[in-house]
Order: structure tokens, then C-alpha cells, then sequence
């Protein structure tokens, strides 16, 4: 290990304490999408307490931030994400808690060195991931122009680097009706629930038909008030998703005749709306991800991949990986058939091994920027394979 990287590892283990016990405080105020008050305080503040010029509030976020370094010269750019909002009824079952001091931990342990690299050095704090998607928000107000690698961690109960993700949409779909009495005149009744269900058979009809890995799934968010009504309002939340990003836009047109075809069998209006978050597929960069393996195995942290038929979730760092060579890596933290979002990786996300994997993750970032920033033929692979694909 080179003597920069061992000045960054000796950084992390130096505020190990802190970073801990920061991870443990956002974990026990859990906060949704874009309420991460508490949790976006403590992070600016630990990063204007250590020198970066950090900004709380960007792009029309009260809770994302920036934070420069401010030893900047010639040479690429290198950003590293934190998340840390959680998850409504179970809390941290994502770990972004993890995700958050991790982030923090590794811009830190880059930043206590940053005056003997290259280049630039900035964090961000990235809130809202659960269904808000504040990167999406982020990099259309233009704060990853100009940045040349960007990065972060989730933990897992895998450990992998060049996994992708699903590109994802949100959709509400709501049908306006006919009330009437269900037993003494349903005749006179148009039964928007009826439309509902016949969505989800035509959805059902088509799964023999859509592609391995692709994914539409949904639930009734209103089904009517009382049985002897015949509902004049149903609506369902959906979530489309893709492992390319032009699929999903063909299986939104799928799911539209599906509802479509309910609203004319039914007699029933159809209103058809994307909704909350959007996020494109992930595109990992090899050349980056190449040089984070290497550094988990300097920290004695071997690859564990999923099985090649494992189903994938979304981000939306997919969207900042579209814009800038960018990875996503998974540590393990827990037992292989334990799954996200659920109270068992919820428990994971503040055990010892979680924390243990959150500092390691801390490290092998750092490192990882160290080689962005000081390997000029690293920088130049990333970026063309980058425009490649």
C-alpha cells in the first residue's frame, strides 16, 4: 500500500469513534426522503468542522449538500456520495446510515491528504434515494459538471462491484366512475374498482411476455369506501422497471394499453400519470471498480458476488453513472439470504459487522480516490470506456 494510502486508512481508524457514533445517531432518528434534517446537519457540520467549504441546501434541496475541498489544482475530479434517508415503518433497512458515514468517512480520510494530491475533491450529500431520487434533482441543477469519477457504497448481503441496477418509473393510475347502490341498482353504476383489477389481469397476461429481469408490480391504493357502493374512484400505484433504460420506457406504453383497455371494457375515465421517481439503469465503470477491488483485497475484503440469476433493485445513482464514470459497490454485512428492506438487514445495517464493513467501505474510497487523482492512465480508461458504452 502506497504511503498516501496508508496516511488515509490511519485517518479513518483516527475518527473511527466518531464515525460510529454517528452512524448509530442517524440510525436511531431514522428520517424519510428529504426530512433528513438531523442527519444532513451532522454531516455538513463534521465537514466545515474539517476544512472543506461545504454548502447546505443545494439545488433546491434543503437537506443535499456540497462540499469542496479546498486544496484544488490541475487534474480530475473525484466525488463521493453519501446517502441517509430511511425507509417509512422500518427505519434503516437500506443502511444509508452506513452509506452516510462511510462517504464521510472516506472524503475525510481524502481531504486529511488532499494538499499532497492532484485534482479536486468533493462530497455530496445525496437525500431522498427512497422514492425521491435527490441525484436525479442534483445532476439536472448541474452540480456533477465537471466531475470525473464519482462513487459510493451500499452494504449488502453480497459483496460486489460491477452490479447494475434497474432503470425504474413511478405510476399513478386512477379511474373515475359511477356511484350507485351495489345490490339495488348496479346497473346505473360504471365500477372504477373493476378497472383496477382488470389492469392488473392485463399486467398479468403479459408477464409471460416481458423480458427476464424486467419488472412491473403495483398495489390498489383506493379500492372504493363500502361494499353496498359501487365505487366511482380506484386508483393503484405502480413501479415499472427495466434493466435498460429504453424497456422500461416500453413497458410504461404496456402498462398504459393495459389500463386503457380497463377504462374501455369498464366504461370507466382513466388518468395515467408518472409520479414520483424516475431513475435511469446503473452503468458501472470497470476501470474505477477494477481499482476498488484492489483496494478491498489490501483490506482483506474478498468478493462474495451474487448468483448470475439474482434479481437487482434501482437508484438513482444509475442517474449519475449516465452523466460521469461512476460505481456503486456492495460489501456484505450480513448472511446471504437475508434481504433488504427488511427488519433483518435493519438489524444488520447496526451490527458490529455493519460497522466494521462501513469503515472499510470508508477506506477502500479513499484509496480509490487516491488512484483517480494521482493515475493519469486510470482517468484516461475510465473515460473511454465511459464513452463507449
Amino acid at each position: 500500500m502506497s504511503n498516501l494510502k496508508e496516511r488515509a486508512c490511519a485517518c479513518v481508524d483516527g475518527i473511527a469513534d466518531q464515525l460510529i457514533a454517528m452512524s448509530r445517531d442517524i440510525y436511531e432518528h431514522p428520517e424519510l426522503k428529504f426530512e433528513e434534517f438531523r442527519a444532513s446537519k451532522l454531516l455538513s457540520d463534521k465537514l466545515k468542522e474539517s476544512g472543506f467549504a461545504t454548502k447546505l441546501g443545494v439545488a433546491g434541496l434543503d437537506t443535499a449538500i456540497q462540499a469542496d475541498h479546498p486544496a484544488v489544482s490541475d487534474g480530475p475530479t473525484v466525488a463521493i456520495i453519501s446517502e441517509y434517508d430511511a425507509l417509512p415503518g422500518i427505519g434503516h433497512a437500506c443502511g444509508h446510515n452506513l452509506i452516510a458515514t462511510a462517504g464521510l468517512g472516506a472524503a475525510l480520510a481524502a481531504g486529511a491528504i488532499k494538499d499532497d494530491l492532484p485534482g479536486k475533491l468533493v462530497f455530496f450529500g445525496t437525500p431522498g434515494e427512497e422514492g425521491g431520487g435527490g441525484k436525479v434533482i442534483m445532476v439536472d441543477a448541474g452540480l456533477f459538471k465537471g466531475v470525473d469519477a464519482a462513487m459510493m457504497f451500499h452494504p449488502s448481503s453480497h459483496t460486489v462491484v460491477d452490479r447494475k441496477s434497474l432503470a425504474i418509473t413511478e405510476v399513478m393510475i386512477e379511474f373515475t366512475g359511477k356511484a350507485s347502490h351495489a345490490a339495488g341498482s348496479p346497473e346505473k353504476g360504471i365500477n372504477a374498482l373493476d378497472a383496477v383489477i382488470q389492469t392488473f389481469n392485463g399486467i398479468n397476461a403479459l408477464r409471460q411476455h416481458i423480458k427476464d429481469g424486467a419488472r412491473i408490480h403495483g398495489i390498489i391504493t383506493d379500492g372504493g369506501a363500502k361494499p353496498n357502493i359501487v365505487p366511482e374512484h380506484a386508483a393503484a400505484n405502480f413501479y415499472v422497471r427495466a434493466l435498460e433504460n429504453d424497456y422500461r420506457d416500453e413497458l410504461l406504453e404496456k402498462l398504459r394499453n393495459c389500463a386503457e383497455g380497463a377504462a374501455l371494457a369498464t366504461g370507466a375515465s382513466l388518468e395515467f400519470k408518472e409520479v414520483g421517481h424516475s431513475y435511469k439503469a446503473m452503468k458501472p465503470n470497470r476501470a474505477i471498480g477494477d481499482a476498488f477491488v484492489k483496494n478491498l483485497e489490501e483490506l482483506g475484503e474478498p468478493l462474495n458476488p451474487p448468483p448470475p440469476d439474482a434479481g437487482m433493485g434501482s437508484t438513482d445513482m444509475g442517474d449519475v453513472s449516465q452523466v460521469v464514470p461512476s460505481i456503486h459497490a456492495y460489501i456484505q454485512i450480513c448472511d446471504e439470504n437475508v434481504a433488504g428492506h427488511s427488519r433483518e438487514f435493519a438489524e444488520a445495517a447496526i451490527s458490529q459487522r455493519g460497522l466494521d464493513v462501513m469503515l472499510i467501505a470508508a477506506k477502500a474510497m479513499a484509496m480509490t480516490a487516491i488512484d483517480v487523482l494521482t493515475d493519469p492512465d486510470l482517468a484516461k480508461r475510465m473515460w473511454e470506456e465511459f464513452r463507449a458504452i
